[in-house]
């Protein structure tokens, strides 16, 4: 494992790295999205700010875990390259995404839809950088071919692992692809209620981090359960919840409708 990249009296981390080549690879998944619906809005702008506003959120998130050790080394936690919070960035980079889309004026819904793809993406390609960095976010012991070691790791370990960054990673491009093609138009020229494929991205992701969580090193805190499940279970119901809104107001217009009917407001 690579934590840092040293050059001359220079260190570079390698999840810094991976975290701006997951900001690129979202941006231009965002970007191709704005232009098969017509959407006039920027891309990069979008990205950058919900990559800062999301890497702030999953920070923040993962300090408060542990007030204690906050109280008494607020510095050294803060500041430190490693502890991110999954669930802090969500809401973070959600919070961001529905400002941005209002501002643009094509509405929060109809941002988070849009984006929800490219943020499958972004957070899959950041896992590389927990990966390389050894920052603990790998498995418990296995004995499978497959299972790695991360010796010289942020949080090393010498004992053979499952590398449950390259599962993220590759669920993440998996349900990237679903929530593409859910947005494509059908030959009737519909797309999926406003609101239904950012529903589904919160089911689909909740699934996927509350199941690897029974194979990661984080412990059972709550009813059996570690933090990340139980804000899993919080993401699947509120994207369940979403999900039946949708449908509920589907005779309304579809997505791609109300996305070009205000884009078009804008000229």
């Amino acid at each position: 494992m690579y934590p840092f990249i040293h050059i001359g009296h220079f260190s570079i981390g390698t999840f810094g790295l991976c975290l701006w080549l997951a900001s690129v690879c979202a941006c231009w998944t965002l970007y191709c999205n704005f232009r098969r619906h017509g959407v006039d809005a920027d891309a990069v702008g979008v990205a950058a700010y919900t990559t800062v506003g999301g890497v702030l959120g999953a920070k923040l998130w993962h300090v408060l875990e542990d007030p204690t050790t906050l109280m008494h080394q607020p510095l050294q936690v803060l500041f430190d390259r490693a502890g991110f919070a999954w669930f802090g960035g969500l809401l973070v980079g959600i919070a961001v995404l529905v400002l941005l889309g209002r501002q643009a004026r094509i509405g929060g819904l109809g941002m988070l839809d849009l984006a929800a793809p490219a943020v499958s993406v972004g957070y899959g390609v950041g896992r590389i950088g927990c990966l390389v960095s050894g920052d603990g976010d790998y498995g418990i012991p296995t004995s499978l071919p497959w299972g790695m070691s991360f010796p010289h790791g942020l949080v090393p370990t010498s004992q053979r692992v499952h590398p449950t960054p390259i599962y993220e990673l590759l669920v993440a491009l998996l349900i990237a692809a679903y929530l593409w093609r859910r947005g494509a138009q059908s030959a009737d020229g519909k797309t999926p209620p406003l609101g239904q494929i950012t529903g589904e991205y919160l089911v689909l992701s909740g699934v996927a981090r509350f199941l690897v969580e029974f194979i990661r090193i984080n412990p059972p805190i709550y009813w059996g359960m570690t933090n990340a499940q139980v804000a899993s279970l919080g993401s699947i119901a509120a994207g369940i919840l979403l999900i039946l809104w949708a449908r509920r107001h589907s005779t309304t217009a579809s997505a791609t409708e109300v996305l070009r009917v205000e884009a078009a407001s804008r000229h």
